[in-house]
């Protein structure tokens, strides 16, 4: 998250790519995560379910902002080549579901999925059942699922599913968009 990308770092540029589509934007944070300045609409938001994954950092950020819109997209803050069009496209395929969630053959993207803010008490259904995994919540709502190849015409090569895990995937994508690495081959890629 606070990798150096370009003159920014990984969380402004996530909050810039998502903010010229959707507002407001929320970033979900650790009790104790520190955050590179952001813009100030943007909304801040603490996970108290610490340490249980993306599903409860979903449920903190659905909650926050239950009474400002119907429905969230949502981005892990390592996916550093997100197209503002595959936003559009994603956040387009819900219509009347409560949940759309782009599918990789049998692999789905909770984290490049939108959601819609009243599926709360699911989550919260969930996340007391221990049931952490993402993909337990289609099994709760009508989910739509986004096959990849029809994103294709928006997202040619799906750079917007690109995350970094390793500080190669780090390298590697700062060379595809044409970023001196930033001498960081010793650094741990944040989730």
């Amino acid at each position: 998250m606070l990798l150096p990308f370009g003159d920014e770092v990984l969380l402004q540029r996530m909050v810039r790519i998502v903010r010229d589509v959707v507002s407001p934007v929320a970033v979900v944070r650790a009790k104790t995560q520190a955050l590179p300045e952001l813009p100030p609409e943007t909304v801040i938001v603490t996970d108290d379910h610490d340490s249980l994954g993306p599903l409860a950092g979903l449920y903190s950020g659905l909650t926050a902002l239950t009474n400002s819109a119907d429905a969230v997209y949502a981005t892990s803050c390592d996916a550093p080549l997100l197209m503002p069009e595959f936003v559009r496209y994603v956040c387009g395929q819900l219509q009347d579901a409560d949940m759309a969630i782009c599918r990789d053959g049998k692999y789905h993207h909770p984290l490049a999925a939108v959601y819609r803010t009243n599926l709360t008490n699911k989550i919260a259904e969930l996340i007391s059942q221990d049931r952490l995994r993402p993909i337990y919540l289609m099994e709760k709502c009508d989910a739509r699922v986004i096959d990849i190849e029809s994103i294709r015409p928006v997202d040619p090569n799906l750079d917007s599913l690109r995350n970094m895990n390793t500080p190669e995937d780090y390298r590697l994508l700062l060379k595809q968009v044409g970023l001196p690495n930033s001498g960081s081959a010793s650094l741990k890629v944040d989730q």
